[in-house]
């Protein structure tokens, strides 16, 4: 199971990932679901890396995607599964940062 590729998810977010190093570290870039609707958002360079698919079958992998236009980064974690059929599938998680004014507002930049 190999990231290089383009994937889209359920709710029409893109990501391509154009590099993929022989040491697992890729880069590409990433456009929102919400980009649809809104065309002042823009595709964002995300970078990451990938397990060693020699080590296991379907490996883990990690990135970041850092917003333009907006003070943002989100950090995604997954693995990616091959099923019976060949298709390959990612599973993530992700967890967004927005720039906070003053400390006081620290708890809400965080989803």
């Amino acid at each position: 199971c190999l990231l290089s590729g383009s994937w889209r998810s359920d709710t029409g977010c893109r990501m391509v990932v154009s590099i993929l190093s022989k040491d697992g570290r890729f880069s590409g870039s990433y456009l929102p679901g919400s980009a649809a609707s809104d065309p002042q958002i823009l595709t964002s360079p995300l970078e990451g890396s990938q397990q060693d698919t020699g080590l296991v079958p379907q490996p883990t992998f990690s990135f970041t995607v850092h917003w333009r236009l907006r003070a943002r980064t989100t950090a995604f974690l997954g693995q990616c599964y091959v099923g019976t059929n060949g298709e390959e599938t990612l599973h993530a998680l992700w967890l967004m940062r927005e720039a906070a004014d003053s400390s006081a507002e620290d708890w809400k930049a965080t989803r």
